[in-house]
């Protein structure tokens, strides 16, 4: 299984429904929480082409977006094969 990478903040509702979603299908992942850690915040924008929100979530290298994409990519099938794919 590709490993997966969710960037969150404590209090942010679409972290907890994205994590919900991965821990619900079984899939283990690295949280890098980002709130008042400058570092890791440029990190993730670095790495998301400039995006500023979260969660920011990647499936090895690839970029998968935040809550709503990762959720629509359930929903058209996408997800299962991307994760089984690395």
């Amino acid at each position: 299984m590709a490993p997966v990478t969710i960037y969150t903040k404590a209090w942010c509702p679409y972290c907890s429904a994205a994590k919900e979603l991965l821990s619900d299908k079984g899939v283990p992942f690295t949280e890098i929480e980002i709130t008042g850690n400058a570092a890791e915040r440029a990190e993730m924008m670095t790495r998301s082409g400039g995006r500023t929100t979260v969660p920011q979530i990647f499936v090895g290298e690839r970029h998968v977006g935040g809550c709503d994409d990762l959720y629509a990519l359930e929903r058209a099938g996408g997800l299962d094969p991307l994760l089984a794919a690395a």
